[in-house]
């Protein structure tokens, strides 16, 4: 368990759905720190001229993507049962974010969005090629040695981002594809830009993060 120190570090798994996804990072942020302001729990606040809450997200999401289980850590100056703050918080969000899960972490771990490594998503297209036609395009994609892309006006390769591609169900008119992109020093893969790369962004339905990957911290 962690110390016993007076302040409080708290990692909240949520959902982010359809009902806000089209909201800015920064229009999150706000949106939980008055949630949590409503739900009246005892926030730390950078000591600084302006104070902020020390709130921190995981990781960006893009516009009009969901997420199953986004992260952020949120740190109180005083110590608080984390069912206690569950109940609190989950009575002040809006429709379209969810608490999926509360937990205590080490205060002395590092920054939360320091460790992520990648994130897995899965994107559902309207397609009228069958099973095998989608599964030969997915493995040309794979089999390229880059994939040059612009990003900003600056050309990067996405091909060192993508990890794993595959489909995960095909349907009569609808394909969900599942794919686990890097996030680090060679840059972040981006769903979208993969998508188009494989000739389907005018088809895209909707693409929802399913999970964030994490590289092991050490307690301290």
């Amino acid at each position: 368990m962690p110390g016993m120190e007076q302040t409080q570090r708290l990692r909240v798994t949520f959902a982010k759905g359809e009902e806000v996804k089209y909201i800015s990072h920064l229009d999150l942020m706000r949106l939980w720190e008055r949630a949590l302001r409503r739900a009246g729990v005892p926030l730390l606040h950078s000591q600084v001229y302006n104070p902020r809450p020390k709130i921190s997200l995981a990781a960006p999401l893009a516009v009009g993507i969901t997420g199953q289980r986004e992260m952020m850590d949120v740190v109180l100056e005083r110590r608080l049962a984390s069912k206690d703050f569950a109940r609190a918080v989950d009575a002040q969000l809006p429709c379209g974010v969810a608490l999926v899960e509360v937990q205590e972490v080490y205060a002395t771990l590092p920054p939360l969005q320091t460790q992520v490594r990648g994130a897995e998503y899965e994107a559902t297209v309207s397609v009228s090629e069958d099973r095998h036609q989608l599964e030969e395009r997915i493995a040309t994609l794979l089999d390229s040695d880059r994939l040059p892309r612009l990003r900003r006006g600056r050309e990067y390769d996405l091909r060192p981002l993508i990890e794993e591609l595959w489909l995960e169900r095909h349907e009569e008119k609808h394909s969900v594809l599942g794919m686990r992109l890097r996030a680090g020093a060679l840059g972040t893969g981006r769903p979208d830009e993969l998508l188009d790369a494989l000739s389907l962004a005018d088809q895209v339905e909707s693409i929802t993060r399913t999970q964030l990957h994490f590289s092991p911290a050490e307690e301290e």
